[in-house]
């Protein structure tokens, strides 16, 4: 290894438009529940979003991320399964009046879209120590969810919508996926080409809760909001 430094090199200058284009892709990107079309994605669109995701900044460059894409329609079956125990677990949560509300949601596209992915997280990626991560041993987490958002903002670019699917026991995906314990489960993402989507975020679109407005998100030189966050009303 050198001991001498790399030089900087000049940063690059984004003309109006590639900026503008960056911004309506992060305005549209949506979380894509049962809007996905049957066509297969093309293999080298694929590997454009999973390049992108793999571009994502970690902590100390340890890179934790693996992707496993899932087509096989068995595993896919598996997996719905394990969705559709832990979703009825979910909906009992809710209060009385929300449950039917609840279930109305199409909040999976396992079977529907042509491709899952699981991104998944390598705690023992880069040794016991790593830089960064010194203080904190959940950065490489948040590096892997960098991933995942560099891989949605890429296929949304591409015309690919994508679909968080949250509901899940850890344990029964690790067990379907093949997962060994030291790696984590990131995100389970469904992944197809769309040509509808909500105007805005379908739990605003229905009327579940507004968008937050930025303004009131903002402090300056500390926390200025209240000391403990409201409960929400299940």
């Amino acid at each position: 290894m050198s001991d001498t430094p790399p030089a900087p090199q000049p940063a690059r200058r984004f003309s109006p438009q590639e900026r503008q284009a960056l911004y309506d892709v992060i305005a549209a990107r949506r979380d894509v529940r049962n809007e996905f079309e049957p066509t297969p994605i093309d293999p080298k669109a694929l590997r454009r979003v999973l390049a992108a995701a793999h571009a994502a900044p970690s902590v100390g460059f340890m890179q934790p991320w693996n992707f496993i894409l899932v087509r096989d329609e068995g595993v896919r079956r598996s997996v719905h399964a394990a969705f559709e125990a832990a979703n009825e677990e979910a909906r009992a949560m809710f209060s009385d009046d929300k449950q039917a509300d609840y279930a109305a949601l199409k909040l999976e596209g396992i079977l529907r879209a042509p491709l899952n992915i699981a991104v998944t997280c390598d705690r023992t990626r880069g040794g016991r120590v790593v830089l960064g991560r010194t203080h904190n041993r959940d950065m490489d987490l948040y590096s892997t969810v960098c991933a995942v958002q560099n891989l949605w903002l890429a296929a949304r670019a591409e015309g690919i919508g994508v679909g968080w699917v949250s509901i899940f026991r850890p344990d029964d995906l690790a067990r379907i996926l093949k997962v060994p314990d030291h790696v984590e489960i990131v995100a389970y993402l469904c992944v197809g080409h769309v040509s509808e989507l909500f105007k805005k975020p379908e739990l605003a679109a229905r009327g579940w809760r507004d968008r937050i407005d930025l303004d009131s998100l903002i402090m300056e030189d500390g926390w200025t909001g209240p000391a403990a966050a409201p409960e929400e009303d299940g």
